[in-house]
């Protein structure tokens, strides 16, 4: 399933609050990255492993994987280090509708 469905499908059982978070040596501002803050809002909720929450960024956690030198997509690189130790929310990203 591509990434912009799995937003979707997010969407459609959440409301999303823009809310800055820190993972790992990122800080992500309110009107930044707010896909990744919804995914792992999402996974946090549902208590996903690390595992099965890397899975939800789809073609971008492959992109990743194909790249391991890379520096794209560095909230899902961060993830991949510090895993949900390194995740910090400054507010609820998520609510049930």
């Amino acid at each position: 399933m591509p990434f912009v469905d799995i937003i979707k499908s997010i969407e459609k059982d959440y409301q999303h609050t823009p809310t800055a978070f820190k993972n790992g040596d990122v800080f992500n501002e309110a009107d930044q990255n707010q896909g990744s803050a919804k995914v792992f809002a999402f996974a946090k909720i549902n208590h996903l492993s690390k595992d099965d929450t890397l899975l939800l960024f789809a073609e971008h956690y492959k992109a990743v994987l194909a790249d391991p030198e890379g520096n794209n997509h560095q909230n899902i690189r961060q993830f991949m280090v510090h895993g949900w130790d390194g995740i910090t929310f400054e507010g609820e990203a998520l609510t049930a509708k």
